[in-house]
């Protein structure tokens, strides 16, 4: 078994040894890629300060991009024994090329590489992630203008209120995607900030050159004061998860509505059958599996930010090994986060919905906001008006018309698609992710 990198004259117990790494190994291999890159970077920086010889350079560099490649290819393992992902990079090397393969670490800890890779790991997860929610956000605009002209019920107080549209309701997820990009590109910036170089959170005596490595890996810029840099994790991941909280909460009241609106009490829309499962006693019925099951991930999700704060809230600065447990449900986040939204953009794009509602008459009464604003119109006091339809509803005298004219922005009439997808296309065009596969490319010489 090989020795830790720390390790000096005294063994670790096997127990705390199994206690204190827990599944550090399994959610290291998401790492995998972003360590080697962050090391490609470090190395690169270190023959700049003489640290290392061109020719060193050139082998590590060499070795590395092959070990890049068995971690792309999802065939890196973390063998049994080694505690993560850096001391495994760091054997390997060493096996394939003796002494030189121990010098890598130079300027830097564990800590800062950590830091290092979730930051990359993050900025590549989030541009997963913006590919996602585009597809989404496209499939509901198309959806809101395809059936704009389609009234339903809206409500208030789960009670019928007013008039409202496919449109509307279809648009209305769209500009909270919108909203939740613009949330998810200021956590972006948070992370797109180069922590390398602060070592253990307090920098060192080597005169690294950090600019350099922030350009090489593609950062807007440097978490300048090294002692900030460490407190950054935790941080980060409570900035980043809260941003993917915000689209779960999106995406769960989409759910929500959906199963809702495809029961038969209210029989607004009708989802795929593909998308429904069956009762083992009751044959007729189609229940709304999916989407439930939607929900429930999506709450899962709202819940990660206040699990990152629990862990770190009553941390002093600078590090400790609470920090490592944050790992475990934040980095599959961003899977869960892409599956869900995925499959919904599935599911809405196949929903059929149902232009007859409004032939019950259970939904007349809706129509008497319009008939109040007609009378206003006309003249008659808004107050005035109010009470006279008011007393013939108590009388049934209402006789409702049917139709509507909303004209202002962001009505029935007039839904703001455009507006709403030159908000949320301004927003993405900002994130600036070939800025760093162009330094990604550069460093791997493809």
């Amino acid at each position: 078994m090989a020795s830790k990198l720390w390790e000096k004259s005294v063994t670790v117990d096997h127990n705390v040894e199994t206690y204190t790494v827990g599944r550090d190994r399994e959610m290291d291999i998401y790492l995998a890629p972003y360590d080697i890159l962050g090391s490609i970077a470090h190395i690169t920086m270190l023959q700049s300060i003489n640290l290392l010889t061109e020719e060193e350079l050139e082998t590590l560099l060499a070795e590395l991009r092959e070990i890049y490649k068995i971690a792309e290819s999802g065939d890196f393992v973390i063998e049994e024994g080694i505690e993560d992902v850096h001391s495994q990079v760091e054997l390997m090397l060493t096996r394939r090329l003796g002494d030189v393969g121990k010098k890598i670490h130079s300027g830097r800890s564990r800590n800062d590489q950590v830091l290092v890779d979730l930051k990359l790991f993050i900025r590549s997860r989030i541009e997963d992630l913006t590919k996602a929610i585009t597809t989404l956000f496209d499939t509901l605009i198309i959806q809101s203008n395809k059936y704009k002209d389609v009234l339903l019920p809206g409500y208030t107080h789960l009670q019928v209120a007013m008039p409202s549209s496919f449109g509307l309701w279809f648009g209305a997820y769209a500009e909270s995607l919108a909203d939740d990009l613009t949330v998810l590109r200021a956590a972006y910036e948070i992370t797109n900030r180069n922590p390398l170089g602060s070592a253990a959170g307090y920098g060192n005596s080597f005169p690294l050159n950090r600019t350099m490595t922030t350009t090489l890996l593609g950062f807007d810029s440097m978490d300048y004061n090294v002692v900030y840099a460490q407190m950054g994790r935790g941080k980060t991941e409570r900035i980043v998860s809260q941003a993917i909280a915000n689209i779960a909460a999106t995406i769960s009241k989409l759910a929500f509505d959906a199963c809702m609106f495809n029961s038969q009490n209210f029989g607004f829309i009708k989802l795929p059958d593909e998308y429904t499962t069956g009762s083992s006693i009751m044959p007729h019925k189609k229940n709304p599996d999916v989407f439930e099951l939607t929900r429930s991930k999506c709450n899962k999700l709202q819940a990660l930010p206040y699990e990152i704060t629990l862990i770190t809230n009553n941390l002093p600065s600078g590090y400790f090994r609470d920090l490592q447990l944050i790992k475990e449900n934040f980095l599959p986040a961003f899977d869960e986060i892409i599956s869900i939204l995925n499959m919904v953009n599935s599911m809405v794009s196949q929903i059929k919905v149902n232009n007859k509602i409004l032939e019950d008459k259970k939904y007349e009464l809706m129509f008497s906001v319009e008939e109040v604003n007609r009378l206003a119109l006309e003249g008659v006091p808004f107050r005035d008006a109010y009470k006279q339809v008011g007393l013939a509803i108590e009388r049934g005298e209402f006789t409702p018309s049917n139709s509507v004219n909303h004209t202002h922005e962001g009505s029935i009439g007039n839904l703001c698609n455009d507006k709403i997808k030159e908000l949320f296309y301004s927003t993405l065009e900002q994130f600036n992710f070939k800025t760093y596969h162009k330094a990604f490319d550069k460093l791997l010489k493809r």
